[in-house]
C-alpha cells in the first residue's frame, strides 16, 4: 500500500459529500470514509476529469456522476498509477506535441496543395449546363443594374463578335457599377462594369479587357477559381464560403498566375486576329499604373496581375507599321459610353 492522501468524493448516487483517505493497494484505490465504510475502485475504471487548485478530480467509466478529489500532494508512486490528464488531446498526448505539430503541418500542406491543383482538372469536368445555372444565380437580382439601349446593345454585340467570332459567349453585359472592373461568371457570362468603360479612352482598351475575360471563359478558369476558393473556405473554417452570393465574390477571386497568363495570351491572340492594336490596351494598363491607389480601380488590381507587367507584354505585341483598325467606330463607342445613362429603367448599384 501507498501512503494515504486526503480525499473527498461523491458516489454518483446521492448528493452527500464523503471525506476520508485514499490508499493505493495493488490494482485498486481504496477509499476509507472517516468513521465509515471502505470503497474499492479498480484503477482501470478510473478516469481523469479535471485539474482543480485543490488537486486532481477523477470519475468512473460506468458512473459518470462519481467524483473523487485528492487533496494536497499525491505520493509519487500513487500519482504514477493514476490516470493522467490530457494536455492537448488524446492522440496528441500519445504522439507528442512536436511530432503532432509536424504531422499537422504535412497534412495541411497536402490539403493546400490539393486545393490548388485539383480544380485544374476538376473544373473542366463540370457540365456547362451547371455552369450556366450557377452564373445566372450569381447575377441574381443584379439584373436590374444591367444597362440596355438600342445603340449600346448593337455596339456591344459588334465588339463581342469582333473579339469572339463564331464562338460567342452566353452573354456580355454592361453593369451600372462605378468600378474599373470586369468579371467572367460561370457559364460564359461576362460583366463589364460601366466604370471601366468610362475610364477607357477608346473601344480598343475595352476590347483588350473583354478579350482577357473571355479568355478565362474559354479556358474554364472560372470554375477552377470557384472550386479553389471553396476549398480554401473549408480549410479556413468556412471563411467567405458564400462566394456564390454576389458577382463581387468572383471579382475579388484571384486566378492562378498560369490562368492569368493564358487569359492574357488569349486576349493578344484575339486582338491580333481581329486586327485591333494592343497599344490601347497597353495604354490602359499604363494609366492604371500611374493612377496610384484609389477606390475607382483598386479592385481590378487586386484580382489581376500588376498593370505594369501587363503593359509591357501588350506593348511587345505591337507590330510597327501594321494597319490596325479600331474595335468600334467613334459613334459606336459613344453609344457604349452612354449606354447606362440612356437606359431609363436601369438602377445604379450602391455599395
Amino acid at each position: 500500500m501507498t501512503e494515504p492522501v486526503r480525499a473527498s468524493w461523491y458516489d454518483g448516487l446521492t448528493a452527500r459529500k464523503r471525506e476520508g483517505e485514499a490508499v493505493l493497494s495493488g490494482t485498486q484505490l481504496l477509499l476509507h470514509e472517516d468513521g465509515g465504510d471502505e470503497t474499492a475502485i479498480t484503477l482501470s475504471e478510473l478516469r481523469f476529469h479535471e485539474k482543480k487548485a485543490e488537486g486532481p478530480v477523477y470519475t468512473l467509466d460506468h458512473n459518470t456522476g462519481f467524483r473523487l478529489r485528492l487533496h494536497g500532494e499525491v505520493p509519487g508512486d500513487m500519482a504514477a498509477r493514476l490516470p493522467s490528464g490530457q494536455l492537448y488531446g488524446h492522440w496528441i498526448d500519445r504522439l507528442g506535441l512536436p511530432k503532432a505539430a509536424a504531422l499537422f503541418a504535412v497534412v495541411s500542406a497536402a490539403a493546400l496543395a490539393a486545393v490548388y491543383t485539383l480544380p485544374a482538372w476538376l473544373g473542366p469536368m463540370i457540365p456547362q449546363s451547371w455552369e450556366r445555372k450557377m452564373g445566372d444565380a450569381m447575377l441574381g437580382d443584379m439584373n436590374n443594374v444591367v444597362c440596355h439601349s438600342p445603340a449600346g446593345d448593337k455596339a456591344l454585340a459588334r465588339l463581342v463578335n469582333e473579339i469572339d467570332p463564331g464562338r460567342p459567349v452566353t452573354r456580355v453585359d454592361v453593369a451600372n457599377i462605378d468600378m474599373v472592373n470586369a468579371v467572367a461568371l460561370p457559364g460564359g457570362r461576362v460583366l463589364i462594369f460601366d466604370g471601366l468603360i468610362q475610364g477607357a479612352k477608346s473601344a480598343d482598351e475595352v476590347a483588350g479587357v473583354l478579350a482577357h475575360e473571355i479568355g478565362h471563359v474559354r479556358e474554364r478558369h472560372v470554375m477552377q477559381a470557384l472550386l479553389r476558393q471553396f476549398g480554401l473556405s473549408l480549410l479556413l473554417g468556412g471563411a467567405n464560403s458564400d462566394i456564390g452570393s454576389t458577382v463581387f465574390g468572383l471579382a475579388s477571386t484571384s486566378y492562378t498566375r498560369s490562368a492569368e497568363a493564358e487569359a492574357d495570351d488569349y486576349a493578344r491572340e484575339r486582338l491580333d486576329d481581329a486586327n485591333i492594336s494592343p497599344e490601347a490596351t497597353a495604354g490602359f494598363f499604363r494609366w492604371l499604373s500611374e493612377k496610384g491607389e484609389g477606390p475607382s480601380w483598386v479592385s481590378y488590381i487586386s484580382s489581376h496581375p500588376a498593370p505594369s507587367d501587363r503593359q509591357e507584354k501588350f506593348e511587345a505585341a505591337i507590330e510597327e507599321g501594321r494597319d490596325y483598325r479600331p474595335a468600334l467606330t467613334p459613334d459606336e463607342f459613344a453609344a457604349l459610353e452612354t449606354m447606362c445613362e440612356d437606359d431609363p429603367d436601369v438602377e445604379e448599384f450602391g455599395f
